[in-house]
C-alpha cells in the first residue's frame, strides 16, 4: 500500500512511461496518474480520463493514487503524498540534487523513507561521482536489448552528402524514418552551424520535395510538440528536423537513420544520446556526423563515436577531451 512516483525531464518521456505502463498493466486494479504541467490524466481497469489539477492533487494527497507519472510538476509545492515508498528518477542526470531532494521530501509519513532509484543511460562524471561519494549501489546493464543491432555510425565528409541523402531516400522507400539534428533553432550569422529553421526549409523544398518532413524545438507549444511526436511515431512523418530536444526518451522503433549537423558543437555523451534514438528495434541503423570544422582536435574526438558504441568508454573519453 506505499505510492510510487516516477519523475521524467520530459512531457514526451513522462508521456512515453504511461504509454509503457498501460502495456505492463493492462488491467490493474490500481490507478496510474500522468502530471505535467500541460497533461493530466488518470488510468485504471484500461480506461484512460483527463482528470482537473485539484482533484488529481486530492487523490495523491489521499493515497488513491498508486503510481505518477510526471515531470518536475511533481516537486511544486502543492503535491504531498499520503506515503511513498519508491522514487524513480529517470535521466537523472538531468535533475539538480536539490529537486530530487525535494520529491524525497514529499511524504507525508515521516516513519518511513522512500526507496530510491536514479536512472541514466549518460554516465557523465558527476553521474559517477555521485556513486562513489552519494551511497548509491549500482546496478549496470551493459548489454543491448535482445535482437538489436550495433548502430552504424560514419562521420561524413561534406563531399559525400548527396550520398547521403541519397542513402536516406533508400531507407524511406524501406518504410523507415529519419531524425535529423541541428544545434540551433534559427540561423545565427556569429556561429556558422546549421539551424532546424534552414534545414528544414532545404530539406523540404530542394532536397526531399516528395516527402513529408516535419520540424520540433524548444519554442514550439506543448500540443504542437506531442503532435509532431504522436504523428512521427505513427510513421505519418518521415523525415523529423530538430534540436536536442529529442535527446533522451523519444523512442521510434521505425527510425533507422539519425543525422547530426554540426556534430562538433556537441559532447560525446550527448551525441551518444542522439545516437540512440535509432537502433531501437531489430533493423539496422545508421548514425551520421557532419562538421564544418577541420580541426584535427575536433575530427579525433567525433572518430571516438565512431569506433565506440559503448556510453562508458564514451564517457571516459569525454572527460579526457573536455576534463
Amino acid at each position: 500500500n506505499y505510492q510510487v512516483a516516477i519523475m521524467a525531464p520530459t512531457a514526451i518521456l513522462a508521456n512515453q512511461h504511461l504509454q509503457t505502463m498501460q502495456k505492463l498493466l493492462p488491467n490493474t486494479k490500481y490507478t496510474i496518474a500522468l502530471l505535467t504541467h500541460k497533461d493530466l490524466y488518470v488510468y485504471k481497469n484500461s480506461s484512460l480520463e483527463k482528470i482537473t489539477k485539484g482533484k488529481l492533487i486530492k487523490k495523491i494527497k489521499n493515497g488513491d493514487i498508486a503510481l505518477i507519472i510526471g515531470t518536475h510538476a511533481l516537486i511544486q509545492d502543492k503535491i504531498e503524498f499520503k506515503n511513498l515508498g519508491l522514487i524513480i528518477i529517470d535521466e537523472q542526470h538531468r535533475f539538480g540534487v536539490e529537486q530530487r531532494k525535494s520529491l524525497k521530501n514529499k511524504s507525508s509519513n515521516e516513519k518511513t523513507m522512500p526507496h530510491f532509484l536514479s536512472m541514466t543511460a549518460t554516465p557523465i562524471p558527476r553521474t559517477l561521482s555521485l556513486a562513489l561519494y552519494g551511497d548509491l549501489d549500482l546496478s549496470i546493464i551493459k548489454q543491448l536489448p535482445t535482437g538489436r543491432q550495433k548502430i552504424i555510425t560514419k562521420l561524413v565528409d561534406q563531399k559525400n552528402r548527396i550520398k547521403a541523402y541519397e542513402f536516406i531516400n533508400k531507407q524511406i522507400d524501406k518504410g523507415h524514418q529519419i531524425f535529423v539534428i541541428c544545434p540551433l533553432i534559427d540561423p545565427s550569422d556569429k556561429l556558422g552551424v546549421k539551424s532546424v529553421s534552414e534545414e528544414y526549409e532545404k530539406l523540404d523544398k530542394e532536397i526531399f520535395p516528395h516527402l513529408n518532413i516535419r520540424f520540433l524545438h524548444g519554442k514550439l507549444k506543448i500540443d504542437d510538440k506531442n503532435k509532431v511526436m504522436n504523428d512521427f511515431k505513427n510513421n505519418k512523418i518521415n523525415i523529423l528536423v530538430s534540436t536536442s530536444v529529442v535527446e533522451v526518451g523519444v523512442d521510434i522503433p521505425n527510425a533507422t537513420v539519425m543525422m547530426i549537423e554540426g556534430a562538433d558543437r556537441f559532447g560525446l555523451a550527448q551525441l551518444h544520446q542522439f545516437r540512440g534514438r535509432v537502433g531501437r528495434s531489430h533493423y539496422q541503423s545508421y548514425c551520421f556526423l557532419f562538421t564544418g570544422t577541420h580541426s584535427l582536435n575536433t575530427i579525433t574526438r567525433l572518430k571516438e563515436l565512431v569506433v565506440n558504441n559503448d556510453g562508458f568508454i564514451l564517457a571516459e573519453k569525454d572527460l579526457k577531451y573536455r576534463g
